[in-house]
């Protein structure tokens, strides 16, 4: 490969399949898919210490929606979460009494009691918590040793500064030092440098406001109001004692002025919105943010991809920014190994975009919405008192509740069948085990209620990719046999009897299987009812 760095530049001669930009969340996540798939893999991250007071408690907070946890679950990475086991509800000094606040929208207190699950029909008793409380620092912790273990390189302090696409890879440059690769994904959150030098037009809305997120030791703490409070003139939370989330209305013109964050214009910030002489003593740390909420037009050109904060950014209010990221490198992880090892079908990649991207725009117009009615004037304080009014209703609770946790986000598919697309519940067998213990692999499965001898015989003609899994579930849905990408969407589903046409049909758009095919093995990880 002819390089057209310069001579000062030292080469590295490893081929890796794939070089990530960034290890946080969304990086480490992605990487973890892709050596699952026995593709060997490269993170460059920035910065040298993997460790910052904004990644940990309380600025590192994070809430987990029920797609990310399944996808931990999937992985067998949930049980190494600890934080949301001796944490306290961060909601838990919002003015509620005996409610219990579970999340909000806008400032507006969403309570448990109202919400109803049953109107959730793909949920299960088996199934993975909705929501879980844990911290950036917690899952980069967590990810980046299972991502060591699976064999993936990690280096840090090695900011991506430049990179070049070829005919068949990408050098990518990092100072005086320059690394190949088949693809490269930028992961290196909303100042991307792989979007930007990538040209990829990164479309939408200016910020309205500057948020502040600063840790101070507060001198009469009891003049703030508890809990979520909107303003006249914008909104603050002090979550808990000395901690204060502050959202003013100034067209993120403090955020932009890259000015440093002072005692002084906290507290006079702080101050003006609560309409309140509290006075700070010391101010420990602090950070802005603003509600710019942009995306990427598309996600790929050519062999280089984008996922997470590089793909879309938004205000961090519901915190499905995370969320929305890990989805990201679900969704990638398989079909990116796939395109690398010969075995996806056409257009596979493709649908990285075709389904991500509606899903990110259903995120960031979520946002948008929060922010039109938290303005302080009075047409934005009408709709704002009519949404309260709606999220104490039952219906509004659950319906919040679900877009808020994910319960509701699914793929469309143009499949028959009201299943295909949405993540597969987690159906649990008579004896106690649940579908998510045979996804560790990473594989797909073709799971049969029935132990129907046809449907049998048709998965040990794919028994090279696709893994046969019967048994009775003890609430299976009125379904009799699903067909589960390798990231847990659903690809085809049969109530009654199987159509052997629809599921050739389901397993060529997504998966290409060796030509020699060998019957069905009763190994280790396939579980049979007898």
């Amino acid at each position: 490969m002819k390089s057209t760095l310069n001579n000062k530049t030292t080469q590295n001669y490893t081929l890796h399949d794939v070089i990530i930009a960034g290890a946080g969340p969304v990086g480490l996540f992605l990487a973890c898919e892709l050596a699952l798939a026995k593709c060997s893999v490269l993170i460059l991250e920035k910065a040298e210490n993997p460790h910052s007071p904004l990644k940990q408690i309380p600025f590192g907070i994070r809430g987990l929606s029920a797609l990310s946890i399944e996808a931990l679950h999937r992985r067998d990475l949930l049980k190494e979460l600890a934080l949301h086991k001796r944490m306290k509800n961060p909601h838990q000094n919002a003015k509620q009494g005996t409610q219990r606040q579970v999340g909000h929208f806008a400032g507006i207190p969403l309570h448990d009691c109202n919400i109803d699950s049953s109107q959730w029909r793909y949920r299960l008793p088996s199934s993975t918590d909705t929501n879980l409380i844990s911290e950036i620092q917690e899952l980069e912790i967590i990810l980046t040793r299972h991502a060591e273990a699976l064999g993936v390189e990690i280096k840090r302090g090695f900011a991506i500064t430049d990179f070049h696409q070829t005919e068949d890879g990408v050098i990518v440059r990092s100072g005086d030092q320059s690394f190949q690769s088949k693809w490269l994904v930028g992961c290196d959150g909303s100042r991307s440098i792989v979007r930007k030098t990538g040209g990829f037009e990164f479309a939408g809305t200016e910020p309205e406001f500057t948020g502040y997120s600063a840790l101070v030791d507060i001198a009469d703490p009891e003049k703030l109001s508890p809990g979520r409070n909107v303003t006249p003139t914008g909104m603050y939370l002090q979550s808990q004692p000395g901690y204060v989330i502050i959202q003013d209305f100034d067209g993120g013109a403090f955020h932009h002025s890259e000015k440093p964050i002072t005692l002084e214009h906290v507290q006079e910030v702080l101050r003006r919105i609560s309409n309140t002489d509290v006075t700070i003593n010391a101010l420990h740390t602090g950070t802005t943010w603003t509600d710019r909420a942009r995306q990427a037009t598309t996600y790929r050109n050519r062999r280089v991809l984008l996922a997470g904060d590089a793909a879309h950014i938004h205000a961090p209010l519901g915190g499905q920014g995370l969320n929305l990221g890990l989805g990201d490198a679900m969704n990638l992880g398989w079909k990116l190994a796939a395109t690398i090892q010969g075995k996806a079908p056409e257009g596979l990649l493709d649908s990285y975009y075709t389904e991500r991207y509606p899903i990110g725009a259903q995120v960031l117009d979520w946002s948008r919405a929060q922010v039109a009615i938290m303005k302080p004037e009075p047409h934005a304080r009408a709709l704002y008192t009519i949404v309260r009014d709606l999220i104490n209703t039952r219906d509004g609770a659950t319906y919040i509740a679900g877009r808020v946790w994910g319960i509701y986000t699914h793929y469309n598919l143009n499949d028959g069948h009201p299943l295909v697309g949405h993540s597969v519940p987690d159906f649990e067998f008579e004896d106690g085990t649940t579908i998510s213990k045979f996804m560790h692999d990473g594989k797909e499965i073709l799971l049969d209620f029935e132990m129907n001898a046809s449907l049998k015989n048709w998965a040990s003609e794919y028994s090279d990719c696709i893994k046969y899994i019967a048994g009775n579930a003890k609430d299976r849905l009125g379904i009799s046999a699903v067909l589960i990408r390798p990231d847990g969407i659903i690809a085809w589903a049969s109530d009654n009897d199987t159509d052997y046409n629809d599921l050739q049909k389901a397993a060529a758009r997504w998966f290409v299987c060796s030509p020699e095919r060998s019957s069905i093995e009763k190994a280790s990880d396939i579980y049979e009812e007898k």
